[in-house]
């Protein structure tokens, strides 16, 4: 393997694939990138053995060369290494060549690199294949769905299938669902495509997914029994699903209710922070006290004292209510919603209620009171 390669698309493909590296790896082999340079241009892997990135350096971006004098081959080097070691070098081409299969040298005309490299025979079989085809999605709904549910998923290990979103093709439309049983966030969007699948993906791999589109307009996304695939651009991801059966949400949230209120999101977010200040030892627990011509929070501390602040805008619908909740779980709520005015929506004092945006319905929040 032998090749001239422009250093910033190069970086730009090891910073993509190191996402996929592990900080300690239980297989050494996979602290290393796969380097496959054949007719697509350079082929970079890199893998955790959940979640694989692939994405190509290609012989040309526009009408700009990339890679020039190209002798096919593959390797394994460290990641993390030869990454820092490309990053300080100065020239705009560094020229990468395998010697004896055994040692990656890269230099330009200032310096000279050779890092010990493994067989990529070595490496663990990829598979990045489909057997149902891929259905497309634009980038920023898939970024929506993820935003407006991932925090809502579980971090505990105790019960994995809560540490997913729950993706769910159905009916022309894309949904996904996150539970840690105390709420409940679920997001739609609209597809062109009568696929129909359901993935348990999860939420943390999701996540730094998402953040993976960066300018992309649109994702391919398939799914099949064990993992799910994303490609986008020149970059292939693919991540192990969760097995299990998902919780059953589909109606769990209600439909009637009693009382409403309705806020400005800024301002109840701001009055709910100021008020949770001493709530520490109670895990950020307010009381929302409601009436029609008044509404109050309040959080006790037995180690520090109290609080309570009055909102000074607010509209209510329905006789005195008193209701007790988590502040942090009303918060990831409503800024999930990204509106300017929510509405929350009780049955009654121990009834899970719902956090909504009146002008979207594509997305459910739903929160579980606690008792004062």
């Amino acid at each position: 393997m032998r090749c001239v390669i422009e250093k910033e698309q190069f970086i730009k493909g090891l910073t993509m694939v190191s996402k996929a590296i592990p900080q300690k790896a239980e297989l050494p082999i996979l602290s290393n990138v796969k380097l496959d340079l054949c007719e697509k241009g350079l082929v970079l892997t890199g893998s955790d053995n959940n979640i694989i990135i692939s994405t190509v350096v290609p012989y040309m971006v526009d009408d700009k060369e990339i890679i020039r004098n190209a002798q096919f081959g593959e390797t394994c080097v460290q990641c993390k290494l030869v990454l820092e070691v490309v990053r300080h070098m100065e020239d705009e081409y560094v020229t990468l060549e395998l010697v004896d299969n055994s040692i990656l040298k890269i230099e330009d005309s200032r310096a000279n690199f050779k890092l010990n490299s493994i067989r990529a025979e070595e490496y663990p079989q990829i598979d990045l294949s489909v057997a149902n085809g891929f259905i497309e999605v634009k980038a920023n709904d898939i970024k929506d769905l993820v935003d407006q549910t991932s925090f809502a998923a579980s971090m505990k290990e105790t019960r994995p299938i809560l540490t997913a979103i729950n993706l769910d093709a159905e009916g022309g439309k894309l949904t996904a669902t996150a539970t840690d049983t105390a709420r409940l966030a679920r997001k739609s969007v609209t597809i062109d495509s009568d696929a129909h699948f359901v993935a348990n993906i999860p939420a943390k791999k999701m996540i730094d997914i998402v953040r993976s589109f960066e300018s992309e307009e649109v994702v391919n996304v398939a799914v099949s029994d064990n993992k799910a695939i994303f490609k986008f651009g020149r970059t292939t991801i693919s991540t192990r699903l969760i097995n299990g059966e998902y919780p059953n949400t589909k109606h769990i949230v209600p439909k009637v209710f009693n009382y409403f209120l309705e806020v400005n999101a800024r301002e109840f977010l701001a009055s709910m922070e100021r008020v949770s200040l001493l709530s520490a030892d109670h895990d950020g627990v307010i009381k929302l006290i409601l009436d029609e011509d008044e509404a109050e929070m309040i959080s006790r501390s037995s180690l520090v004292g109290s609080a309570n602040e009055k909102l000074s805008m607010f509209k209510f619908s329905g006789d005195h209510l008193e209701i007790s909740f988590r502040a942090s779980f009303v918060a990831d709520a409503i800024r999930a919603n990204k509106s300017e005015d929510v509405t929350i929506a009780f049955i009654g004092e121990m009834k899970p209620f719902v956090v909504r945006n009146d002008k979207d319905d594509s997305i459910d929040m739903l929160v579980t009171p606690l008792r004062a």
